[in-house]
């Protein structure tokens, strides 16, 4: 936890508003999309959707291949704490909504679908979307898959219970071009870079790739300077809790660190 006190007032120290941005695409985005005061219809579905899950009281096994809990102490959990602890804010939430709306992808990737809060959020987005969305823990997958065909049976939808690294590398696995790919299922170093790296060949000049938790320990901030760095990147983001990840070939290689 000092770690991230620590990287948090770093980025309060170098973070600027829209009035320090000279990139007209980044300044677009953060002026009609992330400060996007509107309030739309799909942040109600999101609060019922979070709701249910905070309402469900039965515990479930969770399997978890990633960098672990920094709250839970067992495996076994309530569903309704997994919901308050670990899966994204409200406010994170009605941010990511916002992001599928301003881009409009038509084909998604989530990795690590957990209880479908950010889920639920990137399929509102844009309804008539792709959304293929991977799990390594099949008892909170089935949560998750039995809420989203009660509230969303008419989205287009695909949840796989996969180890991530696994899938990638298996015959299963191909490369369509994904519009948005949004990367949250395992916050270590290593398999982000994986992650990065096995999907490189998916981009297209207008993918659009957001990192959650790149702040959360020295391992994530190293492979997000490795992401920043590399050559094929062109715009970064750096919004604290995110990290987006863009390959204009018109733009100038640039970083920015925005409040959001």
């Amino acid at each position: 936890m000092l770690h991230i006190l620590k990287a948090y007032i770093k980025f309060l120290l170098d973070s600027k508003n829209e009035h320090g941005v000279h990139s007209p695409f980044v300044f677009n985005l953060v002026t009609k999309c992330f400060y996007d005061k509107t309030n739309y219809p799909e942040y109600q579905t999101l609060k019922q959707y979070r709701k249910a899950l905070l309402a469900n009281t039965n515990t479930i096994e969770v399997t978890d291949f990633g960098a672990g809990s920094r709250v839970f102490k067992s495996n076994t959990r309530e569903i309704a704490k997994i919901a308050k602890t670990a899966g994204i804010s409200p406010k994170r939430a009605a941010f990511l909504f916002r992001i599928v709306r301003y881009f409009q992808p038509e084909q998604i990737l989530e990795i690590g679908t957990s209880l479908g809060l950010a889920t639920s959020a990137l399929a509102l987005g844009n309804k008539k979307s792709y959304i293929k969305s991977l799990e390594g823990c099949p008892n909170t997958l089935a949560v998750t898959e039995n809420q989203f065909n009660t509230f969303f049976p008419e989205l287009n939808f695909e949840f796989l219970n996969t180890e991530f690294s696994s899938y990638f590398n298996s015959s299963d696995f191909r490369l369509p071009a994904f519009d948005l790919i949004y990367f949250d299922g395992n916050h270590s170093k290593k398999a982000t870079l994986d992650y990065f790296n096995c999907l490189l060949p998916t981009i297209t000049n207008d993918s659009v790739w957001i990192f959650d938790d790149i702040h959360w320990s020295p391992d994530m901030e190293e492979a997000w300077q490795i992401i920043k760095n590399h050559s094929q990147v062109t715009v970064t983001i750096d919004t604290f809790q995110w990290g987006f990840v863009f390959f204009r070939k018109e733009q100038e290689k640039e970083h920015f660190t925005i409040r959001a």
